[in-house]
């Protein structure tokens, strides 16, 4: 689009304003609005022409707003928040709830939760659309701060400046190996113990997957270190490999139970040095930096409904 020195602020300007502001760089925004570097640096330009004002510093590191660039900031993330809320407004006037939220979930709670929650959502917001990605905890939060997600799950999440999180529900994780053949039906679960944990081959994500950390972290404090046969990522080739035979694996219980074929697997509670099985804290994230609308806040609602339901079942 096409901005004269003359033209009043564009909104699309703005939004790519606010963008750059927020990511602390040109190509890092880019990317999240994906659009060319060159074309978003124009735009950018031909607003600061327009305002008659220099709203960014431009380094080598990366562009900083200047004092009115940060007046320029607060004031256009409540003007595209209102931007926002209208469109939601006119959704309601049509008989429900409009818009799209991107809702990012790791792979082990996609397994569990994308059916149900998506079935939910299309039954509530019948006027609005949700799309759903999968990633490991970091890259959710990048996705998230870059804006390609409006709503995160993440697993016991380390604070980070711009992410807001409040806590979701415990997931416990077990031990799965391959059923041992001929075996029937289960016998009780015995608790398998971090000495026990660590003589066995384990097949299990890369750095940094928070599962792992959480298995390496208990391991160390038990004075033992995992023996890892291999690692890849992925709940669906993990269990592949465990039924094939290549070790065991650390999973979410309901990862393994909604894994399609359950009964080839032989799963076990893990036993900490300190007492207690082990468990993950799960956490929503959203972004501070951008208020919530409405959709978004009610799709969190929904999702803390769907999740602490089907953790409790």
């Amino acid at each position: 689009m096409r901005v004269s020195p003359g033209a009043s602020m564009d909104l699309k300007q703005l939004e790519y304003f606010v963008r750059v502001a927020e990511l602390g760089s040109f190509t890092r925004a880019a990317q999240a609005l994906d659009v060319a570097q060159p074309a978003l640096s124009r735009q950018v330009r031909l607003l600061e022409v327009e305002l008659r004002q220099t709203l960014l510093l431009r380094n080598g590191r990366g562009a900083t707003p200047t004092e009115a660039g940060q007046l320029l900031l607060e004031h256009g993330r409540g003007i595209l928040h209102q931007l926002a809320r209208l469109r939601e407004e006119l959704g309601r006037a049509r008989g429900g709830l409009a818009g799209h939220v991107a809702l990012g979930l790791p792979p082990s709670v996609a397994r569990v939760l994308a059916v149900p929650f998506t079935r939910a959502f299309r039954q509530r917001f019948p006027q609005a659309r949700v799309s759903i990605s999968e990633g490991l905890t970091v890259g959710l939060q990048d996705a998230l701060l870059m804006g390609h997600a409006d709503i995160v799950v993440l697993y016991n999440p380390t604070p980070r400046q711009g992410v807001e999180t409040s806590y979701l529900a415990e997931e416990e994780l077990v031990f799965v190996e391959a059923r041992p053949p001929g075996l029937q039906e289960d016998p009780p679960p015995e608790p398998l113990s971090m000495q026990e944990l660590a003589g066995r081959a384990l097949v299990i994500p890369r750095q940094p997957n928070a599962i792992r950390k959480l298995v390496e972290a208990s391991m160390v404090e038990a004075g033992v270190l995992p023996r890892i046969a291999l690692e890849i990522d992925g709940v669906a080739a993990i269990l592949d490999l465990v039924e094939d035979g290549a070790g065991g694996a650390v999973l979410s219980r309901h990862a393994v139970q909604r894994s399609g074929k359950p009964s080839a697997f032989a799963i076990r509670p893990i036993r900490l040095a300190g007492g207690g099985v082990m468990k993950i804290s799960l956490a929503v994230g959203v972004s501070a930096q951008r208020p919530a609308t409405e959709l978004q806040r009610q799709t969190v609602a929904l999702l803390q409904e769907i999740t602490q339901f089907l953790l409790a079942s």
